[in-house]
């Protein structure tokens, strides 16, 4: 089976972009960034196959698993089952999807086939909130929302300055996530070093991402905010891949959040703004924006494997989630 896969890299982001945003998916993960952003967490590689779809191979705690392929809607199943094939006939284990899309499960019709076991990870649904309700925060719903970013506009007149930000600007941002990442202290969850390390790699090759879109915001001169989004135009989506500000400064996350929005997705109809990982306290943080709707992710395991080799190889686990948004 010719599919050749090789570890994701800065170069790669521009030739397999055009895989990403041909079908309805409205999870984080149908743009391209994040593949690149937790490459190092899943060990992301990548093949082409038939110069039509994007095939995955990663690995987490030792276990090998796929993602949906990157294709049409129509050419989905060809796909998929070319994955299955793979892991049966090359890797010579069952198949198993993480992080699956609800499009593609109803799609494919998993639910209902004997070959595949299908469990939703809820604690790794993505947010999804209009648009037009994160850049204006009217109605009473979002009224508190309006008084904290009311509350920044006040105090902080004529110190503040929000800026779009590129490559000259890693400095500034490298500075402040060493602060950031201090505050969380060494108890702190492994995937924030992923995280950081990730924000890193994005900054280092950001002339080579032509999908990133990036903007911060200046306090007295100094970055107290900053954030990392990218746009699937088949939903006319934005997805918000990171979020960091100094909590110590009331309404700035309001502040960065409303205005990332305005300016770099003024028409987006629909915000990603990823999972919750299942902390509570994240969990509320997003619910409190009054979401429209999730986009839920289930995980897909092979059932018809010889169950031994499957016990062996860990495939019975189910596999946690990577960072925060």
């Amino acid at each position: 089976m010719d599919l050749n896969f090789k570890p994701i890299e800065a170069g790669d982001i521009e030739a397999i972009s055009k895989y990403f945003c041909r079908r309805p998916n409205k999870t984080c993960d149908s743009v391209c960034l994040d593949s690149f952003l937790w490459r190092d967490y899943y060990h992301v590689q990548f093949a082409v196959s038939d110069g039509k779809a994007l095939q995955w191979l990663m690995e987490e705690d030792g276990v090998k698993h796929s993602a949906m392929p990157m294709c049409t809607q129509e050419e989905l199943p060809h796909y998929f089952y070319e994955m299955v094939d793979y892991f049966n006939k090359v890797l010579k284990l069952p198949f198993k999807v993480y992080l699956a899309d609800e499009e593609a499960v109803e799609y494919l019709h998993l639910r209902e086939s004997d070959d595949f076991e299908v469990v939703e990870q809820e604690d790794l649904k993505d947010y999804l909130y209009e648009g037009e309700a994160l850049r204006t925060l009217a109605g009473k719903k979002l009224h508190k929302k309006k008084n904290h970013l009311n509350s920044f506009l006040k105090e902080y007149e004529g110190r503040y300055e929000y800026r779009r930000m590129g490559c000259s600007d890693r400095e500034s941002v490298w500075k402040f996530l060493d602060r950031w990442r201090a505050d969380k202290g060494e108890d702190a969850e492994v995937h924030l070093d992923y995280e950081v390390h990730g924000i890193h790699d994005l900054l280092k090759h950001c002339c080579e991402i032509g999908t990133l879109r990036m903007a911060g915001v200046f306090v007295d001169g100094e970055l107290e905010a900053f954030t990392i989004g990218s746009y699937n135009p088949y939903e006319n989506m934005a997805v918000i891949h990171i979020e960091k500000a100094n909590a110590e400064i009331r309404g700035l996350y309001q502040f960065i959040n409303q205005q990332f929005l305005i300016n770099e997705f003024p028409d987006a109809q629909l915000v990603n703004r990823e999972d919750d990982l299942g902390q509570e306290g994240l969990r509320r943080a997003k619910e409190s924006y009054y979401p429209c709707g999730y986009a839920r992710k289930y995980l897909v395991l092979q059932k018809n494997f010889d169950p031994e080799e499957r016990k062996e190889t860990g495939y019975d686990k189910i596999s946690g989630g990577k960072g925060e948004g």
